[in-house]
């Protein structure tokens, strides 16, 4: 794989979302395996919704055998608060996916936790947590994964959310425009300050979006996908061809991996 520019996004598409995810599943674990070989340890930050469904059961089964989970730490870009039982949340999506089929040490896994009675505790429970594992102001994740919605958000960062103008906290508690409302979610200078940001997107309700976030014209306000621009790491997006209506041939990288 060519090694994408930090400033500018690198675009893989393909025919369609199983494609996309098993290239995506590789692509995750020859980083995660580089950043043990490097550092010995690796951290991921996973992300909800539908699209990364295919991803976490592919790291699942084959995929598995490839990936350092003894090594590797699991964090989440975003939650919604529910309990962790409840169908809608994040945590259980993974548990069900990814967490319950591979041989992850339960002490590697490190959920938002959504029992506190006030969401804004948990939020700076979760902002202390990531302030204690990794050194310096900002957390630097191996690899964040983040999904990208036909209004723009990521993570829970909404469109005209006062969240998006954060830059004093790593994860705040959020009231969004969708069901659940009640949201906690990491802000963007802990996404900007990742070593790698990997957007998976599929099918063609999020082609708008994500011409959008890579074309323009768009600001992080009205389309917060175009606020990632790490500081010093690579921005990749794995989409289908349906999520890629939009973009023509030089926004897409040739000969995408496998």
């Amino acid at each position: 794989m060519r090694t994408p520019s930090p400033t500018r996004p690198v675009v893989y598409v393909y025919p369609d979302i199983d494609a996309m995810s098993r290239a995506a599943a590789r692509a995750l674990i020859d980083r995660a395996r580089e950043a043990v070989e490097a550092e010995g340890r690796c951290a991921i930050a996973l992300s909800g919704g539908n699209t990364p469904r295919a991803l976490y059961r592919l790291l699942a089964t084959e995929s598995a055998r490839r990936m350092p989970w003894g090594q590797v730490d699991l964090f989440w870009g975003d939650e919604r608060y529910v309990p962790a039982d409840d169908p809608r949340s994040n945590f259980r999506m993974a548990k069900e996916t990814l967490l319950d089929r591979i041989p992850i040490p339960p002490a590697n896994i490190h959920p938002m936790l959504t029992a506190h009675p006030d969401p804004h505790d948990a939020a700076r429970a979760y902002d202390t947590l990531l302030g204690q594992w990794f050194p310096g102001p900002w957390p630097r994740f191996d690899v964040i994964l983040l999904g990208l919605a036909a209004d723009g958000h990521i993570a829970s960062l909404f469109p005209a959310s006062p969240a998006l103008q954060v830059m004093d906290r790593r994860v705040v508690a959020v009231q969004v425009p969708a069901e659940p409302p009640l949201r906690l979610t990491m802000t963007l200078p802990v996404i900007n300050h990742a070593a790698a940001v990997y957007f998976l997107v599929a099918g063609k309700g999020k082609a708008g979006s994500v011409h959008r976030a890579l074309i323009g014209p768009c600001d992080p306000a009205t389309c917060p996908a175009a606020g990632v621009h790490p500081v010093a790491g690579d921005v990749i997006w794995w989409v289908d061809e349906g999520a890629a209506t939009f973009l023509g041939p030089a926004v897409r990288a040739p000969s995408p991996p496998s």
